[in-house]
């Protein structure tokens, strides 16, 4: 019962961290929209350093095989790709007149909720060995979320989901952590292989969103003096999610 209570607890509380984006409520429409170009370079370097200084390198140490970590990335793009290919065909066979979001909307929330499911799942299997270990991988996976939510709310604005539906978006692709915690505790650790085959594909999927989607965004701004703070603040989304690994 102890297990259940606290991996509950733990992918609760990691859920919650979905609606970082309310302390930006109080903030006029003008000034936010200011804003979200540093929060989607934010967003760009979070998901580059997540995907590339987390979730591959545990790939490749966790997958047996030369070829299955690289092949399984590339789907991952892949997937991403068709995904979103689907999303604009079926733009372009509505009504103009209809206002559209922005495809990276789509696709963040689906990369978001895959990588939170792989939370909830390694939160749910840490308590399954000790409570201590569960509670420090929940530590891990809040100071690793912090940063990636307040990209993640800043793409949702930017894809067109207005500040009230993003949070409500945000929080609801973040559930499915628990939806993770409750696989693990009722099928048992086993379960918990499948979530390492889905590291690498969601690891493609931010690769292929930061891309394919967000940096071409940023290029639609072309001031020197924006141009240098966006890189900045991509910088600092590498750094923040490389400083985790120290942290660890």
């Amino acid at each position: 019962m102890n297990v259940w209570t606290y991996t509950f607890a733990s992918v609760i509380i990691v859920s919650l961290l979905s609606l970082v984006g309310i302390f930006f409520l109080s903030i006029n429409v003008a000034r936010l929209q200011k804003m979200l170009t540093y929060m989607v370079s934010l967003a760009v370097g979070a998901l580059f350093g997540d995907a590339i200084i987390h979730l591959i390198p545990e790939s490749f140490e966790k997958l047996t095989g030369k070829l299955t970590a690289p092949l399984l990335l590339l789907a991952g793009i892949l997937l991403f790709f068709m995904v979103e290919k689907v999303i604009r065909w079926r733009h372009s066979h509505t009504l103009t007149s209809e206002k559209h979001l922005h495809p990276v909307v789509f696709l963040n929330l689906i990369g978001d909720g895959v990588h939170n499911l792989i939370d909830g799942m390694l939160i749910g299997a840490s308590y399954l060995v000790s409570v201590p270990i569960g509670i420090a991988t929940t530590i891990a996976v809040v100071m690793h979320e912090i940063p990636q939510e307040i990209g993640d709310f800043a793409v949702l604005v930017h894809g067109g989901l207005s500040v009230k539906r993003a949070l409500l978006f945000n929080f609801a692709s973040a559930l499915t952590a628990v939806l993770g915690g409750l696989i693990i505790l009722i099928v048992g650790m086993d379960i918990d292989n499948i979530s390492i085959y889905m590291l690498p594909v969601t690891a493609g999927g931010f690769i292929y969103i930061a891309a394919a989607d967000l940096i071409p965004e940023l290029h639609l701004e072309s001031g020197i003096s924006i141009s240098i703070r966006q890189v900045a603040f991509i910088t600092l989304g590498i750094g923040l999610m490389a400083l985790l690994v120290l942290l660890e």
